[in-house]
């Protein structure tokens, strides 16, 4: 059993996912081996909440150039978090 910091690595913050955050949605970026079981314990054990949902999706990194060299980004997976309503996580608090 993996620690939940191994799991979650960190918030995604950006326009459209604060907007997902009136929905009682919460959007992070995971380990890319985590299945939605181990994130969703991960995320109840940290923020001491209850989750009813969790959607993943891969994103594949896009390739990017400085002057004749070419390179990736690394791909990462996201998962968007479904919380109970009434349940709110700290880390958000001023996002909103």
């Amino acid at each position: 059993m993996r620690a939940p910091e191994e799991i979650i690595l960190q918030p995604l913050v950006t326009e459209k996912t604060t907007g997902l955050m009136a929905e009682n949605k919460y959007t992070f970026i995971v380990d890319r081996g985590a299945n939605k079981i181990e994130i969703k314990n991960a995320i109840e054990k940290l923020f001491n909440v209850k989750v009813l949902k969790v959607n993943t999706l891969m994103d594949r990194g896009k390739m990017r150039r400085v002057g004749r060299y070419q390179g990736r980004q690394p791909d990462r997976k996201k998962a968007i978090v479904t919380l109970r309503p009434g349940d709110k996580i700290k880390v958000f608090e001023g996002l909103e």
